[in-house]
């Protein structure tokens, strides 16, 4: 890589050509050094190669982004190598946050927007507001390992469960990593997403801070802030949301929960049913905003998904049977599933009200 300084484009192809033609004289005929990234090469011919990055990042060696250049009207794409964005070893959120991140700072030339959707991204991370799809992490299970690793553990406790389903060798496993008991091992706490759906079970916001966002970002911050520490403390970091666990775990086995009206959430005497006496009066405005409307939204949502999936099949008159373990619209749909069921549920108690 050669930085010859200045910020037009157009000047740095013309000081490239002259630098091969320097550096070719000091070579043995017939070697030649060519101002081109030849193996690159998808544009115009290696006759005519002039390529230029510009805005350039280079995080490490073989780790590096930047816009690329063949003619110095308009750059043809923005290349990324090595970094985490293109690696398929972390959670998608991951992906999305350098994703973007290289997207404000390269295309659009801000680098506060990009601080910004960092920090924002965090906060809604520990506040438990993030996707599930985003927190899946999948690696390649192998037929043995010389130490326990976190998927082949799940492999092992998936095939105790369904011997049927397991994943095989070979297979991608999916995980995401759950809050467990203190002192825990990462190995007792990563969950099928499945699983961590059907049975309401909380995410380690901490863990993917720590050990899935931190070094990723720290590299790409490091050479566009002074403190990039700043990203993972502040403000943005302070407010943590820690899921209620599910009837059944935890202290919650010895806890019997006391009704609760459907509409104001007021705990209900003895004798009233799914509505208190205040909520009973206006009834119907209660049922359209607390059952109906979610309903039908929910139940547009998961139709639209339902129908990406058909057409991903290739067909919108046959039951969609994809279990794609890297595709996060299959765990969106499952998510959907499962809160269009609670709504339903929901709906069906005001038959008798």
């Amino acid at each position: 890589m050669v930085i010859f300084g200045p910020s037009d484009v157009a000047r740095c192809m013309e000081l490239g050509r002259d630098a091969a033609k320097r550096v070719t004289t000091k070579f043995t005929r017939p070697i030649s050094l060519e101002f081109e990234k030849g193996r690159e090469w998808h544009v115009c011919p290696p006759s005519h190669a002039r390529q230029v990055y510009f805005p350039y990042i280079l995080v490490a060696k073989k780790r590096y982004a930047g816009l690329f250049w063949t003619k110095p009207e308009k750059w043809d794409k923005m290349d990324i190598k090595g970094i985490e964005s293109v690696r398929r070893d972390n959670c998608g959120l991951v992906r999305f946050m350098i994703d973007h991140t290289l997207r404000s700072v390269l295309m659009d030339r801000s680098v506060p927007a990009a601080i910004a959707m960092i920090k924002a991204k965090i906060s809604e991370l520990l506040q438990n507001k993030i996707d599930l799809s985003l927190l899946i992490i999948t690696k390649q299970l192998r037929s043995n390992y010389k130490t326990p690793q976190p998927h082949a553990v799940l492999a092992e406790k998936m095939r105790k469960r369904d011997p049927a389903t397991a994943p095989k060798s070979g297979d991608r496993v999916p995980y995401v990593v759950v809050v467990g008991e203190k002192k825990a091992k990462i190995l007792d706490r990563v969950e099928h997403p499945l699983h961590v759906l059907e049975h309401g079970l909380a995410i380690d916001a901490q863990y993917y801070l720590e050990n899935q966002l931190t070094k990723p970002l720290t590299r790409i911050f490091v050479a566009l802030m002074p403190h990039p520490e700043t990203l993972f403390r502040g403000d943005h970091t302070r407010v943590l949301v820690k899921p209620t666990p599910t009837s059944g775990q935890g202290i919650l086995r010895f806890v019997k929960a006391k009704p609760t009206c459907v509409g104001c959430q007021a705990p209900l005497d003895p004798g009233q049913r799914v509505l208190c006496p205040s909520c009973r009066a206006d009834g119907p405005a209660v049922y359209e905003r607390v059952a109906l409307h979610p309903l039908r939204s929910k139940e547009m949502e998961f139709s639209r998904l339902w129908t990406q999936c058909q057409n991903c099949q290739g067909s919108f008159h046959q039951e969609v049977l994809c279990t794609a373990a890297d595709c996060p619209i299959y765990y969106l749909r499952s998510m959907v599933r499962r809160d269009l069921n609670a709504l339903r549920v929901k709906a069906l108690l005001f038959d008798d009200w």
